[in-house]
């Protein structure tokens, strides 16, 4: 069975303060239809993940958040709604500029610099996840970072070009929805082993570090729920939940 998942007409904000909350608190008030979407030229709070703030110089980037009800998924297995975002950006950045890949769990890279970073926010049904917000910040057009983020970087500062946030949401959204119908149909096997080969760092030995300290290790494996598997120089397995391992650059 094939799915096709209509992408309603974006819903155009000025300023406020998350896309993520702002969409959250409208589909409160009345039911949104799947792949709804919010894109702000600005946010005044804008959250990453754990509470992190998100710099964002206003106009200057691409901020948006939608909203899919994937009723049939298990909780267990939203990962792969991660999966879903991060694989679209990834293939739409990668038109524009070579060297963009997947960091697990779900920012974007361009090389050692962080393009793109995504919050997603599920509601749970019993064993099944009822509503899920993601938000997705993109440096498109800033020339200039003033926080203490260590590596951020904007696509107009490795092109020297400068882009039409709604064009690149357009072809985000449908990639979305490509990827959310390959869901609906089954086959997160697509979605799995295509995010697995665009991975930051996904040949050869890196370093990182775990509250025991630093090591060297390659990538092994994604796991279903999302767990990053790592083998050390001494062949030792390691598995790590988001936040209980870093990337060292």
């Amino acid at each position: 069975m094939s799915y096709h998942t209509v992408i309603p007409s974006p819903i155009e904000l000025s300023e406020t303060t998350s896309t993520n909350t702002f969409l959250s608190a409208l589909c409160d008030k009345q039911p949104m239809p799947d792949m709804t979407c919010v894109f702000s030229a600005y946010q005044t709070a804008g959250r990453g993940q754990r509470g992190n703030s998100w710099e964002s110089e206003p106009g200057a980037n691409l901020l948006f958040s939608y909203v899919v009800y994937p009723d049939f998924l298990e909780a267990h297995r939203q990962f792969l709604l991660s999966q879903i975002t991060a694989l679209s950006v990834q293939e739409v950045l990668s038109v524009y500029t070579e060297g963009i890949s997947i960091k697990w769990p779900n920012d974007i890279y361009w090389h050692d610099k962080k393009i793109c970073g995504t919050l997603i926010e599920n509601d749970l049904t019993g064993m099944y996840i009822s509503r899920s917000i993601s938000g997705t910040g993109v440096n498109l057009n800033q020339k200039e970072f003033k926080s203490d983020a260590p590596n951020p970087v904007s696509l107009t500062q490795i092109t020297g070009q400068h882009y039409e946030p709604r064009e690149i949401l357009k072809q985000i959204t449908e990639r979305i929805a490509f990827y959310y119908g390959l869901l609906q149909a089954g086959d997160s096997l697509t979605i799995a082993t295509r995010y697995k080969d665009r991975l930051y760092r996904k040949d050869g030995f890196h370093r990182y570090a775990d509250s025991d300290g630093e090591f060297k290790a390659h990538i092994v494996d994604i796991e279903p729920i999302g767990k990053l598997v790592l083998e050390d120089e001494s062949g030792t397995i390691r598995k790590y939940m988001f936040k209980e391992v870093s990337f060292k650059l």
